[in-house]
C-alpha cells in the first residue's frame, strides 16, 4: 500500500461506522466479482487461522446482538 493509500484508510477510520460500511461497500462494488470472491476467501482463511491458534476472542451472538442495538440506537 503506498503513502497516498495509506493515509485515505487512516481518514476512513476516523469516521463513524455506518459511513465506514458505506466506503467499504462502494469500494468492494468497484473490483470484479473473482477479486471479491479471492479477497473474502483470504479473509476468512486469517480469521480462522487466528481462531485456531487462539489469537481472536469470541462471545455469544446475543451479546453481539445487543452491542450493535446499542450503538445504533436512534
Amino acid at each position: 500500500m503506498n503513502a497516498r493509500a495509506r493515509e485515505l484508510l487512516e481518514q476512513a477510520k476516523a469516521l463513524p461506522a455506518d459511513e465506514r460500511a458505506e466506503i467499504a461497500d462502494g469500494l468492494l462494488a468497484t473490483l470484479p466479482d473473482d477479486e471479491v470472491e479471492a479477497a473474502w476467501a483470504a479473509e476468512i482463511e486469517r480469521r480462522a487461522r487466528e481462531a485456531h491458534d487462539g489469537l481472536s476472542v469470541s462471545r455469544p451472538l446475543d451479546e453481539h446482538v445487543r452491542e450493535l442495538q446499542a450503538r445504533f440506537k436512534k
